[in-house]
């Protein structure tokens, strides 16, 4: 169970009013925002759908029937439907490229070298421990403070492994 503490360390990121008790005129106003906003958004679609199908079957209530809407309809529909062709052979010509890129160089090696990995991290360990203290005292300290000095420069540990000649990246 959380002690008061702990509850009161916590930080409320964000808060949302509709979803608080009360505020009743917010949520009913937002909910006939959203309400017609989706109505906005469906209505044309059903209407467009209606009328399409309507040119097809003459069971389905005519809403509009102007020729040059059913033509434009077909059009748009051919234009998605190349896109999405498009789309499909660019998306699977280039799983087919990558796949085969990836068994010709990611397989064939690895990309770094496995026999200095060990010496890496020895020496990566062995400069943290001298720079921040044990591995054991860091683990299990409750607050630690970094003294400026002990900040890392930017390329301290390609320096290392350039010095140790330990450095992959040729």
């Amino acid at each position: 169970m959380e002690t008061d503490k702990q509850q009161k360390d916590k930080q409320q990121l964000y808060t949302d009013k509709f979803f608080e008790s009360g505020h009743w005129l917010l949520k009913i106003r937002q909910v006939l925002i959203a309400t017609i906003g989706w109505l906005a958004v469906i209505i044309p679609i059903v209407i467009t759908v209606l009328a399409f199908w309507a040119s097809f079957d003459p069971r389905v209530p005519h809403l509009w029937a102007y020729h040059e809407g059913i033509y434009e309809i077909k059009f748009i529909g051919i234009i998605l439907i190349f896109a999405w062709v498009m789309t499909l052979i660019f998306a699977v010509s280039m799983t087919i490229i990558q796949n085969r890129k990836r068994d010709r160089i990611v397989e064939q090696w690895p990309t770094f070298n496995p026999i200095n990995q060990k010496e890496r991290k020895k020496t990566i360990d062995d400069f943290i421990d001298k720079r921040f203290g044990p591995k054991e005292f860091r683990e299990n300290v409750r607050s630690y403070t970094v003294k400026p000095e002990q900040n890392l420069e930017t390329h301290q540990i390609q320096e290392l492994y350039a010095k140790k000649d330990l450095d992959d990246v040729d």
